[in-house]
Order: C-alpha cells, then structure tokens, then sequence
C-alpha cells in the first residue's frame, strides 16, 4: 500500500510539472506574436523566421564593463544576424527601453537597433542584491537568482538562454522550467565562488572550520550549476582556470561528494543536477513543441578565452606627450574596487612627496571616475569623501559620478596615470582603456590586469604592479619621475599591446568562435 501511494504521489508530481510547464510555454509563445507585432516585425515561414537569444543581465544599464560586453555582443548580432531578436532581462525598471538606448549610446558610443532588441523587466531584482543578504550573501544571491530565473522564464522563453551577468544558478531553473528544451550558455566575467576565497579563510577555529566547508559546498553546487551550459566563454585566463578548475571537481574528494547526498541535501543535489533532469525528462517524454525535440547528452563543456571589447577608435588618437600629472581611476564605485586603497596610496604619495602637493608645475591630482548604480553606490562615494577628508588630501581629489563618454574620454586624453587597486580583477576593460589612452597602468598584482593585460610585450614592460598602498605609493612616484623618452616609449609600448590584443573586432571572433548560434533550435 505504501509503494503504491508513493507510485501515485511521484506520478501526480510528474503530471503537476509537465502542466506547468506546459502553461510556461502556452503564455510564451503567445508573447512571442506580441513582441514581434511590437517591434513591427513580419514573420514569414518561406523566409524569414525570427528567433529569440535572451540575455540575462538584470543590471544592463549600470554602465560598467559587463555591460560593455553585453551591448558590444548585442550590437554585433545586430548587424550580422537580422532574423534574431534580443531579449534583456533586466531589472532596470526604471527606465524605458529609449532611456537604455540613449545610455548605451551615451556611455560607450554604441548604436543599438530598436527594431531587434527588446526588454522583459524583472520587478524582484532586490532579491540579488548583496545588501538583502548581510549574512550567508552568496547562498542568498544564488536564491535570488533562481527567483528572477522563474519570473523570466515565465515572462517570456527564448530559444537561446545566454547569462552574461554571473548567475550560473540560473541554468538549473532554465532547464527545469523549460523542461531542457532551452539551450544555456553564458560569459562568465568572475566565479560566483573561487578557491580563492577558500584560501583567504584560516582553518583557525570552528567558525572557520563551519565558514570554509559553506564556501565549498557552494562551489560544489556552483559546479552541478555551471555543467547545465552548452558553451562557456571568460574573460581572462585567470577566470578560465578557475572556472575549469571548478569543473573539474578537484576540489571536492569523495567527503563532499557523500555529504551533498544527506537528506536534505540530496534534494538540493537533484534539483541542480543536470543529469537528474535528463532522467526525468525521459521518464517523462514530452517535450514542448517551441523547442529541441530531445534533450542531449550532458557534457562537461571547456571554458574559452574571449576578451571583453575595447572601443580604441578615439582614444588611440590621444596625444602621448604633455601629459597633466593625474592619476586616474575608472572604476564603478562598488566594495570590490577598492576605492578606499586608493585614497590611502595616494595619501601616501603625498605625505613622502610634500613637493606633489604645493609645486603649480607638478601638483598632482587624484581623479575617482565611476558609476553609481543605486543609493547605496551613491552613499559609498559619500564615504570615500569622508575619507579623504579625514586624509587630508580632499583638495587634490576629484569625484566624477556617471560621467557620459565624452567626459570619459576627456579626462583619459589628459591624465598620465591609470590606477586600479581592485584585488583578483577578473579583467579590467578600464585598464585597457589607459593603455590605449596612453596613460601608464599601475594594477594591483592579481587577477587578469596582472596575467593578461600589464603584460611585457616585444621585450618590455607595458606598466606597474604593486600590492599594498605604500607600494603603489611608491610607484606612482616612480612613474611621475621618468624622464620624457621612457615615458613615451612605455606609453607607444603599451598602446601598441593594447589595440592588437582587446579590439572590439577580437571579441567578435571569439565571440563567433563560441558557436553560440549551432545551439539555436
């Protein structure tokens, strides 16, 4: 009687979820006509029949490097792929698709095709951010991830499902509720979680002991998560080794893998697997009819490198002598970017080189150039002029706060310096964007700017690393101090690195490369 019960139980849930699902597809591809009917597109079977590439970004319109990408790759298909239409998933829903548009075109100079591009607004956006999760912040953004999955995915279902955000708990709810019939892939800027963060925490208690064994049970799950995708693109070897590394299971041994199947953990472990899918789909065995007709075998897939696009067009024209002596940073006024380092470096500066402060010939300034995404970035820059008060140094500091591309490319075109003190930068557009200014980067050595970008090239530096304050301190003296010719040369050097390896027409390859577009239906 009780397996009887237990048969009709496990059937009534499998019924349940073919209906559900079943009514996820129904409403979409009734969306499908109205989106289309909107964007004024006319869908002929003998010729022209659109499909939909959705992106996940639920921040698109913050101005930041990610974004770069997005509208970069967005763009592009654009231009080479016309029977495609674009889906955002954005929770940006205060601002309308034009005001988007205009940003696009006003913070990176891109020109994006209404006709093709359209917006589902996401109104649970506040479950990721990480000021909802004081503790436990990674577990509740993956949470929250998976929610905004679930009121995309029941907005509208595309045919290609690509997050270029870092929500790899996404695909897991993508495939269950599209019953596998969306293929997944993703650019992945930074691992949600990374060995790393592992190493950061001492085994000195039990605290700790508790703290490492969260952090890798997360990057177990991450792992079940990230083996959903169809193809993976990064953006720097850094991430790339990290990302396999991950996909790998090195890290786990046989304890994790017994313990992520206690009860209940074991139903965490099913719901994030996709190979518990696939079984269920062939127990199952209807698939929608919007869809592929079978899902296929699960393959772990190989992470590859596409640099993040650099639009040099203008800035590679910028003048490489005369310089004024500011250091710049250009970095969205998040915790991670470590504004507060340079704040304290270049008080440092200050404090050894009293002369950088009074000389009208060699004043040097500091200039923080960034984005703010919400109240809480607006009350950080807040913060960093208490700072730099409290440091002294207030009158040498400049604060621009979501500044158009123009005043970007103003204040590259005349400063000499290009700071960044960001610890394991995935990547690092804005140090490009120094190299082919023509500013001389000073990076923290760490992450990407140190292993793919401030590299030697034909033989020579491209720029300078350093750690702690004081040695950025110190550096930022040193380069102040070259003469002309080696300022030159290094500046030439670094330009020259810059505009062969991080065009825009590079990413497009790599891009391309990926074969995003085998995998739509």
């Amino acid at each position: 009687m009780y397996l009887l019960l237990a048969g009709l139980g496990s059937l009534a849930t499998v019924l349940a979820y073919v209906a559900y699902t079943e009514s996820i597809w129904s409403k979409s591809l009734r969306t499908r006509q109205a989106v289309l009917d909107q964007l004024g597109l006319v869908q002929r079977a003998e010729s022209k029949i659109y499909r939909f590439v959705g992106f996940f970004h639920p921040y698109c319109n913050a101005g930041g490097g990610g974004e770069r990408v997005l509208w970069t790759a967005i763009a592009h298909i654009q231009r080479e792929h016309r029977d495609i239409v674009s889906v955002v998933y954005s929770g940006d829903t205060d601002a309308s698709k034009t005001d988007i548009i205009n940003k696009v075109k006003a913070r990176f100079a891109i020109d994006l095709e209404p006709s093709t591009l359209h917006f589902v607004y996401l109104k649970s956006r506040y479950l990721v951010e990480d000021s909802r999760w004081p503790r436990f912040t990674i577990l509740g953004q993956s949470l929250g991830s998976i929610y905004l999955a679930w009121e995309a995915m029941c907005e509208f279902v595309p045919d290609l499902y690509i997050d270029t955000m870092g929500y790899a708990f996404t695909f897991p709810a993508v495939t269950w509720l599209t019953r596998g019939a969306v293929p997944i892939g993703a650019y992945v800027h930074y691992p949600t979680i990374s060995t790393d963060m592992l190493a950061r925490v001492p085994a000195e208690s039990w605290k700790m002991w508790a703290k490492r064994a969260y952090y890798r049970l997360m990057m177990y799950y991450y792992a079940l998560s990230l083996s959903h995708a169809r193809f993976l693109m990064v953006n720097s070897s850094w991430t790339r080794n990290h990302i396999a590394s991950i996909l790998s299971h090195e890290h786990f041994g046989p304890t994790m893998c017994w313990a992520s199947r206690l009860t209940p953990l074991l139903a965490v472990e099913l719901a994030l697997s996709s190979r518990a899918l696939r079984t269920t789909m062939l127990v199952v065995g209807s698939y929608p009819t919007a869809g592929s007709p079978a899902i296929q075998t699960v393959q772990t897939v190989e992470p590859e490198i596409v640099y993040p696009p650099c639009d040099m067009r203008e800035m590679v024209k910028f003048r490489l002598d005369n310089r004024e002596p500011t250091i710049l940073s250009v970095a969205q006024f998040r915790p991670e970017k470590d504004h507060a380092a340079q704040l304290r470096a270049f008080a440092q500066l200050l404090m050894d080189h009293p002369e950088y402060k009074c000389s009208p010939t060699s004043k040097v300034h500091l200039v923080l150039l960034g984005g703010a995404r919400n109240a809480g970035d607006l009350a950080r820059v807040g913060k960093l002029r208490s700072l730099a008060s409290e440091f002294d140094i207030l009158n040498h500091v400049t604060f621009v706060v979501n500044a158009s591309y123009p005043e970007v490319l103003k204040w590259l075109s005349r400063s000499s310096i290009g700071l960044s003190t960001m610890v394991d930068e995935h990547f690092g557009i804005n140090i490009v964007e120094f190299m082919a200014a023509g500013l001389i980067p000073l990076v923290h050595a760490s992450g990407g700017p140190l292993h793919d970008i401030v590299v030697p090239y034909q033989l020579g530096p491209t720029g300078f690393h350093a750690k702690a304050p004081g040695e950025f301190a110190t550096a930022m003296h040193e380069i102040l101090t070259l003469d002309p010719v080696q300022t030159t040369t290094l500046r030439e050097r670094a330009r020259r690195w810059a505009t062969e390896r991080f065009s825009e027409e590079e990413f497009v390859k790599g891009w391309e490369k990926s074969g995003w577009r085998s995998h739509i239906p």
